[in-house]
């Protein structure tokens, strides 16, 4: 008899009217607000602007999304092609199914993009990301408990999981290793943000610690689970993968650390071109004033040309004056010579 154990959900969906409000959905939106929400803090931190991220992240989520199930639907396809299975189920979402190698790569191309279009390094953003992506998991792997799905192996521990009969699964207690994953993502998280404050992580290598430390907690849940997975050499694909990811994420380290030591100094160009205009616009100030200063001193000088232009109008029109005056004197003269001659 199991005198302890973590009840699941009687069901994974709640209706508000005809809408459907689906657990599963609900886990992976909060993960994204955290990621969001934290990472532009990181962001802010090393230099960046408010707002950047989740302008970014506009295009890495619905990437990572339709990344996360392209993965699941190749590596799984038999629950969709296989015989008697419905492939309308491939676009069902909502019921589980988002490869976390899929929803990385894919992701990253979402967040190259709009890195690209902002003029910013892709390595700078991933860098101040990675512990959000860690905390965004945690959330989400919560919707697995809303769903009843990728538990662990049948045990009698006080913290096993009840599951339910139903489809594909059998009533009984598991290792929850949904709820395992949950805490060693927040775990990888709080690693990356004391990595990075004490090593001064950059160009990559804090996300590159992210995918290390992930892997290497992925391949041991991992090899937990029981539900239906393909293997290879006796171990599941995902196990494989995990190692393969996590050496490759430990050589990126090794190399950058050597060719790019340090951090980068500018990870929004932006803002740095911003200061330099505005740095240009007040080195330009005290050269206005001055260039403004001999026009205002030129004003009475023009002034004083127009009093000068003034008396020279006035000494042309006397000069005009005194020669009409001319002008009528031999008429005066001629008058009195006929008046003498009368």
């Amino acid at each position: 008899m199991d005198l302890a154990f973590i009840p699941s959900p009687s069901t994974g969906v709640i209706y508000l009217g005809p809408i459907p409000l689906r657990g599963y959905a609900f886990c992976i939106i909060i993960g994204v607000f955290v990621a969001v929400w934290l990472g532009n803090k990181r962001w802010i931190a090393r230099g960046g602007r408010a707002g950047t991220v989740a302008d970014i992240a506009v295009w890495a989520v619905p990437f990572g999304l339709v990344g996360g199930r392209l993965y699941h639907v190749i590596t799984d396809y038999q629950l969709y092609f296989g015989e008697g299975e419905d492939w309308v189920g491939v676009f069902k979402i909502w019921q589980g199914g988002l490869g976390i190698w899929g929803a990385i790569a894919l992701g990253a191309v979402g967040a190259w993009i709009g890195c690209r279009r902002r003029g910013i390094p892709l390595p700078a953003w991933a860098d101040a990301l990675a512990p959000c992506i860690a905390l965004a998991q945690a959330c989400g792997r919560w919707g697995n408990w809303f769903n009843q799905e990728l538990y662990g192996r049948p045990t009698d521990v006080p913290w096993a999981l009840k599951i339910s009969e139903g489809p594909n699964r059998v009533a009984g207690t598991y290792h929850p290793t949904f709820l395992y994953e949950s805490l060693w993502c927040i775990g990888v998280a709080a690693l990356v943000i004391w990595a990075d404050r004490r090593f001064r992580l950059a160009h990559g290598r804090a996300f590159a610690l992210y995918v290390a430390a992930y892997c290497a907690g992925r391949a041991w849940i991992e090899y937990m689970r029981v539900d239906e997975a393909h293997h290879i050499l006796g171990l599941r694909l995902n196990v494989w993968t995990a190692l393969i990811v996590f050496v490759l994420a430990v050589v990126y380290i090794v190399v950058s650390a050597k060719l790019r030591p340090g951090r980068e100094e500018i990870v929004e160009p932006e803002l740095e071109t911003a200061g330099a205009e505005a740095e240009t616009d007040a080195a330009k100030g005290p050269e206005d004033t001055t260039d403004a200063a001999p026009k205002d001193a030129e004003e009475p000088k023009g002034s004083k040309g127009s009093a000068d232009g003034d008396a020279a109008e006035a000494a042309d029109a006397g000069a005009d004056g005194a020669e009409t005056a001319d002008a009528k004197v031999p008429e005066k003269t001629a008058t009195a010579e006929a008046a003498e001659k009368a």
